[in-house]
């Protein structure tokens, strides 16, 4: 397939590259060292979006501290009157993410409605302000650029998808804002158990049964154990020239799962990109977390703040890292009449993209529930 040739026309306006408030590191003086740049995001990012068939609209959209957040909005290119009346979708990704990663869902998901997807402040082209090294305030401020979001797009209500720690933030606000969210959607989410006591020799070989889960990917352990000494992503950066073939080299999976749409390395580049430039979102994440695996402040502790009539999906990819047992003790914390959990067969954490055509008809079957 030849996106170029068979595209909807990409209607933009606050194009220009405007320098975003970025927090001074050592990383700004290094440039020549690294083979990244956000003009390069964003032509990767471009020959990504050339793929969908609808009609975009992709913009930064500036929120009162003059921080930007980059924001694609899709609407079907046939039928915009039945779109408008429905309720939004809106899609946030998760670490290291960008909107580019959904561009296996896009279309098919704003056949009824529109649907919106941005990148997090601090991460893809988003600006990439200072994050405090406070868990909770790394926290509200994620989740304050999310509602000075909406206010600013106009958003009334919506059905809010979060993938990983996409998901974590999604539900962070749920609490927050629960008036807003008309469904709230987690895919395979970060951040939700309690980190497990160390088990101690006298309680082993108890007999307890134990339902093993696949152990986290090599890219996960290693990245853990550069987090506990730098920013999570600082391999990358540090990696200079070499920090392209180190992404290919440990997530060669990316390329695979979109090997039909592009038979190069656009997918890997564009997670190099989003990853290379001046660290801010990952920043706030390293605040949150003990590790990659856990979150300070786990979300099962919180959970019970949703207002009990809120409608929630869990997706788990069946083959994810991610333990899905987190979903069904939310279902026994919650109202189980307003609770569901749903396994995605043969996908990993990366449902969207592993398993797309049933991620995005279980995601479209929940949004025409609401209307």
């Amino acid at each position: 397939m030849d996106p170029a040739t068979t595209a909807a026309p990409i209607q933009s306006d606050c194009e220009t590259e405007i320098a975003t408030k970025t927090p001074h590191s050592v990383w700004s003086w290094w440039p020549s060292w690294r083979p990244t740049s956000m003009s390069l995001l964003k032509t990767t990012e471009s020959k990504i979006l050339a793929c969908i068939q609808n009609d975009l609209w992709a913009r930064f959209v500036t929120l009162p501290n003059q921080d930007r957040i980059w924001t694609l909005t899709l609407t079907n290119k046939v039928f915009h009157k039945p779109a408008a009346a429905k309720t939004p979708l809106v899609m946030v990704h998760g670490f290291g993410g960008g909107v580019g990663l959904w561009i296996r869902n896009l279309d098919a998901l704003c056949r009824s409605r529109p649907v919106y997807a941005f990148d997090l402040l601090g991460f893809g082209r988003s600006s990439r302000p200072p994050f405090p090294s406070d868990s909770a305030k790394a926290e509200e401020q994620f989740v304050n650029s999310i509602e000075e979001w909406r206010q600013s797009v106009g958003l009334e209500n919506m059905i809010l998808l979060g993938h990983s720690l996409g998901g974590y933030l999604a539900t962070s606000y749920a609490i927050q804002h629960p008036s807003r969210v008309s469904h709230l959607i987690l895919v395979d989410p970060w951040g939700f158990p309690e980190r497990p006591q160390t088990q101690t020799e006298e309680n082993r070989g108890q007999g307890t049964e134990v339902v093993k889960r696949p152990s986290p990917p090599r890219w996960v352990k290693v990245i853990a154990t550069v987090v506990s000494f730098f920013n999570p992503l600082a391999v990358i950066r540090a990696a200079g020239p070499w920090g392209p073939g180190l992404v290919n080299r440990f997530r060669p999976d990316f390329k695979r799962k979109f090997e039909d749409l592009f038979d190069d390395d656009t997918m890997t580049q564009y997670i190099y990109h989003c990853n290379a430039q001046t660290p801010s979102g990952e920043v706030g994440f390293r605040a949150m977390s003990e590790s990659l695996g856990w979150a300070k402040r786990p979300m099962l502790q919180r959970v019970h703040l949703l207002p009990p009539s809120m409608p929630l999906t869990m997706l788990y990819g069946k083959w994810s890292w991610v333990d899905n047992s987190s979903g069904y003790k939310v279902v026994q914390i919650r109202d189980q009449a307003h609770t569901r959990v749903l396994l995605i067969n043969e996908a990993s954490h990366h449902v969207y993209a592993d398993q797309p055509e049933e991620f995005n008809k279980v995601v479209e079957n929940i949004c025409n529930s609401v209307n």
